[in-house]
């Protein structure tokens, strides 16, 4: 029996350090609670294929955007889609300092920490993140995680005559909440724009009886 027991991965310290914050049981007081709004900029849309071109975050802590802890970079592209960089605009050989995918999701842990992440199409990014994980034998991200576009829907009056659409565009919340796009499709831009809508989705929300994180999470 002893010969098939598996050897337990030797994971790095800022993995463990990263894990250890999920020790403490969240506040129950939605106020207190820190998001992280994410958006990550990629050469497709393949888990296998495709790789991380950027990552935008920003921090929001009591329902405010706190502007001084912005999270930027810009990734070393070891794959190039031509095709996508009309999106993007990252060309590969581009003058922006960048750094290694271990490097970057080491920096990128180090800052999110166990905060809740928020992104629109959340699975696509998580997705994404959780893939290079893996690529460095790393295991998946342990914060819970929210989608503007679902909890957008929980917004909308339901009724026979109007039924709510099963996917709204980041474009189409920008819209409906007046947000100016003029940085969408960087990676930081996307997360800006996704903050704002976010907490615009939470103040209508909050006005129902049951208002919870568990609530948002149904």
């Amino acid at each position: 029996m002893g010969l098939f027991k598996r050897t337990p991965k030797i994971l790095p310290d800022y993995w463990k350090t990263y894990e250890n914050l999920f020790k403490d049981a969240k506040s129950k007081n939605f106020n207190e609670l820190t998001f992280v709004v994410l958006d990550t900029e990629t050469t497709g849309f393949s888990f296998e294929d495709d790789r991380i071109l950027s990552i935008g975050a920003v921090k929001i802590k009591n329902e405010t955007i706190s502007v001084q802890e912005v999270f930027e970079i810009y990734l070393k592209q070891e794959k190039f889609n031509k095709d996508t960089v009309h999106v993007h605009g990252l060309l590969k050989n581009g003058n922006r300092k960048c750094i290694s995918e271990i490097l970057a999701l080491e920096q990128f842990l180090d800052y999110v920490g166990n905060a809740i992440i928020v992104a629109h199409h959340a699975g696509f990014d998580i997705g994404m993140l959780n893939r290079a994980l893996e690529r460095h034998g790393l295991p998946k991200l342990k914060n819970t995680v929210l989608d503007t576009g679902i909890i957008y829907k929980k917004t909308l009056i339901k009724s026979y005559l109007l039924q709510p659409k099963s996917n709204y565009t980041l474009d189409e919340l920008a819209e409906k909440f007046s947000i100016s796009r003029k940085d969408r499709h960087t990676a930081l831009g996307d997360a800006y724009i996704t903050a704002i809508a976010f907490l615009k989705i939470i103040s209508r929300l909050k006005e129902k009886k049951n208002f919870s994180l568990k609530y948002l999470l149904r």
